[in-house]
């Protein structure tokens, strides 16, 4: 399993992030195949084999230390890529409530910034 050190030098990998994936959207796509009838723009999220697969963050917030992992899932297994600590400043806005969430707002543009991948003006 990469650190995050590791993960920085491998622009593949980094390039095949999906920033919008989201748990519960791999859930419903390769684990419910609620996404075969998807329509208009979640059409892009249509898994069609188990060579399809999706390259996305979450955030482990069950125990201390929280954890930022990269996965990578198919309809068959997930991958843990990469696994490291949560940035203590993260703790309160993001791990308030137990769970698993998708990296969202300021933590999302610190992992884009750590992964020099630039940043989108909203």
């Amino acid at each position: 399993m990469l650190t995050l050190e590791e993960l920085k030098k491998d622009r593949e990998l980094i390039n095949s992030i999906d920033w919008e994936m989201t748990p519960e959207l791999a859930v419903r796509m390769y684990l419910e195949w609620g996404n075969i009838w998807s329509r208009g723009d979640e059409r892009r999220h249509v898994v069609r084999s188990k060579s399809d697969y999706s390259v996305y963050f979450v955030v482990n917030c069950w125990v201390r230390p929280y954890y930022i992992y990269l996965i990578r899932r198919n309809s068959e297994e997930a991958v843990e890529l990469a696994k490291f600590e949560l940035p203590g400043r993260f703790d309160n806005p993001v791990c308030e409530l137990k769970g698993v969430y998708a990296p969202e707002g300021e933590l999302k543009d610190w992992l884009k910034k750590e992964l020099s991948l630039e940043l989108k003006k909203t």
